[in-house]
């Protein structure tokens, strides 16, 4: 019987298996990004999604001819949220509808607001670790509705403008691809009546 020289290190799997439960997975600045994608309502399906080199050459491109103002920063983030989607609309095969439609659960492809509030997180954390944004950080994601006040309970994920405030970036209500709304988030909670974005 041949044993190994060494034990192999556990590590690798333990950073895929951490990837599985926190989105992306990023081991250095040179390797693409990783991302598992849910889907499905409530995170029931996950999907490898990989940003090609043109991917990441694209975001990064956009968020660096924004670095002149915090404004301009969100702005790029809404494309750069698109092109992620457009990634992952290809990888899963299947283009998400706008909105949540009650009765597609468990349909790959399909996204309540809890996917598609996991899966920006995920994103934004991406490129907050990569250092692209220069005057926002992801923050904690958010919740607004309950029932009790005659709203349906909606997440979102947030960034933190540095010392000016909190943002929604809230992309469920364009098909996947399409840009997040993204607006102060103090608005964002007081909306949601009616279909209100």
């Amino acid at each position: 019987m041949i044993f190994p020289a060494r034990t192999p290190s556990l590590k690798p799997l333990f950073i895929a298996a951490l990837g599985l439960l926190i989105g992306p997975v990023m081991l250095s600045p040179a390797q693409a990004a990783t991302f598992s994608v849910c889907h499905g309502y409530d995170c029931y399906y996950r999907t490898r999604v990989i940003l090609t080199k043109k991917d990441e050459q694209r975001i990064r491109s956009l968020l660096a001819k924004a670095s002149r103002s915090a404004a301009a920063e969100r702005k790029a983030i809404r494309s750069a949220v698109a092109i992620f989607e457009q990634r992952s609309t290809l990888a899963i095969g299947v283009r998400d509808e706008p909105r949540m439609r009650f009765g597609k659960g468990r349909i790959k492809g399909q996204m309540d607001c809890i996917d598609e509030s996991t899966n920006t997180d995920a994103f934004l954390r991406y490129l907050h670790s990569r250092q692209w944004l220069k005057y926002h950080a992801p923050a904690r994601k958010a919740a607004r509705g309950s029932f009790f006040d005659g709203r349906y309970p909606h997440w979102t994920a947030v960034i933190e403008e540095n010392g000016a405030g909190r943002w929604a970036v809230d992309s469920w209500y364009e098909p996947g691809g399409g840009p997040p709304d993204i607006m102060a988030l103090e608005e964002w909670k007081r909306r949601g009546y009616g279909g209100q974005r």
